[in-house]
């Protein structure tokens, strides 16, 4: 079974839902939508790890979709079905952010390989990627992103922020953080963590006196929580 949540975004009724009993049967979450307008607002609001979209859609079309889903930062498989085959419908696709298209009518069991293999990918490339709230915090890159836009942190609040995006629902004891991000630094004292956790809580909570992310365990140290189970 997959935990994995699928959307699709199709008009023709009898091929959406044929393509959703398809996922559902192997265990997908799924999510329809039979026009643009409502796709949109599923991608959006529901962060899928994987678009099937069609391009001709009612009110909104796939290309308008699809740079409506780059332009808020969202990095998941976008994989576009049509009916089309012209190399210059293809190619347009490609340039706004899709990932790969297949061509109507299909072979389900091709469409479900391909729906697979995408997904290993990108649950590869997520293994150094901590989503929470509006933010991306990318490991690998030592970037942190707000809604697409990169967010400044000093060197001492990524790590800090990186050890809590490691460690998130657990309760991380002052020493602890303090050996894990500080080292053995002999100037660093327990309210080091505090100031800098106070600074990194200016920049990413969007109510730094009432924590979202960063929470505070009363004589203990802090619990981190990304608000996604």
């Amino acid at each position: 079974m997959t935990s994995d949540r699928i959307l699709i975004i199709e008009d023709e009724p009898a091929l959406l839902r044929g393509l959703t009993d398809t996922f559902e049967s192997r265990g997908y979450e799924v999510l329809a939508a039979k026009d643009g307008d409502r796709g949109l607002d599923l991608a959006l609001s529901k962060s899928p790890d994987l678009v099937l979209l069609d391009i001709m859609l009612p009110h909104v079309n796939g290309y308008e979709i699809c740079r409506a889903i780059r332009e808020h930062g969202f990095n998941m498989p976008i994989l576009m079905l049509t009916a089309k085959g012209r190399e210059e419908d293809i190619i347009l696709g490609l340039n706004l952010g899709a990932d790969d298209y297949i061509t109507k009518p299909f072979r389900v069991r091709e469409l479900v390989a391909r729906t697979n293999a995408f997904l290993r990918r990108s649950k590869s490339k997520r293994a150094s990627v901590c989503r929470f709230g509006e933010y991306e915090l990318d490991l690998a890159a030592h970037t942190l992103y707000r809604s697409g836009e990169e967010v400044e942190l000093t060197a001492k609040e990524f790590r800090l922020l990186a050890y809590f995006a490691g460690r998130r629902g657990c309760a991380l004891a002052r020493n602890d953080i303090l050996n894990a991000v500080w080292g053995n630094s002999v100037f660093v004292t327990p309210r080091s963590i505090d100031r800098c956790v106070a600074t990194l809580r200016a920049k990413i909570e969007p109510e730094p006196h009432a924590p979202t992310f960063i929470q505070t365990i009363r004589d203990v140290g802090y619990r981190f929580e990304t608000g996604i189970d």
